[in-house]
């Protein structure tokens, strides 16, 4: 059974009282009585939520709330990944009928990538993974492309000290210093590679995607069984793939400098 913590549950019904069309601003005896909570422990609550920037006081009415930009921003943030998977998988539909390749989304999470979007290959031998997944980003070409947008300092915090790396296979990047050779390269060409770092049998181009801010959100990546892979196929694939996370990030608002 899982635990909860009653204060954040209260401050989340505080917020979800917003969630009703008819509420644009709040008082504190109004949502005491709504919410059956103790006056004392609703002053607590709602001080804590304009601190965070959840809650502001209105202007010209004292005691009186609205939401504050946090709670727009972080809609504006899931509004934000709803695109990225819609525009990513459609585009994605149009790189698998013209090389019939697997191609995927990711997006960072500290050191690893996290599968959000893919579309099939229809071939018989071809990439078999699932949305959800999980790899260290670093045996990766998606997460090599996401970890390209990260100042050194920024890098260097997110791996241990000694800067010995995890490997899942034998061609694994295996230490920090390595890791920025190749992002340095990444960085310069625009597009990264994996050469059977995550899967034994399996070849990967990929190439980062930027919001309306310039930010790198996602990845789009082809992956090919080493069957199938060249080196003038890679060539081929990763104009394919800057091109397809060019569509991406177009579609997101952003503006190529």
């Amino acid at each position: 059974m899982r635990t909860t913590s009653p204060a954040l549950r209260r401050g989340l019904d505080i917020l979800e009282l917003f969630l009703d069309s008819a509420t644009e601003e709040l008082r504190v005896p109004e949502i005491v009585e709504r919410l059956d909570l103790p006056r004392a422990s609703v002053h607590e609550l709602v001080g804590t939520l304009v601190d965070r920037g959840y809650l502001s006081e209105h202007p010209r009415r004292p005691n009186t709330y609205v939401l504050g930009v946090r709670a727009f921003q972080l809609g504006s943030s899931y509004e934000r990944s709803l695109d990225l998977v819609r525009e990513g998988t459609r585009v994605a539909a149009g790189v698998v009928a013209s090389c019939n390749e697997t191609v995927q989304m990711t997006i960072l999470d500290r050191t690893d990538v996290v599968f959000i979007a893919k579309v099939d290959s229809t071939a018989p031998v071809r990439l078999v993974s699932d949305v959800g997944r999980r790899l260290p980003a670093h045996c990766t070409a998606g997460g090599k492309a996401l970890l390209s947008a990260l100042d050194d300092e920024l890098l260097t915090a997110s791996y241990p000290a000694d800067g010995r790396l995890p490997m899942l296979t034998p061609s694994s990047i295996n230490s920090l210093d390595r890791l920025r050779t190749q992002l340095a390269e990444v960085r310069s060409r625009g597009w990264a590679s994996e050469y059977c770092e995550s899967n034994d049998d399996v070849f990967c181009v990929a190439a980062p995607v930027h919001d309306r801010t310039g930010a790198a959100v996602a990845a789009m990546s082809i992956s090919v069984p080493s069957v199938r892979w060249s080196t003038e196929r890679e060539e081929l694939l990763a104009a394919e793939v800057v091109e397809s996370a060019h569509q991406v990030s177009t579609a997101l608002g952003h503006v190529a400098r």
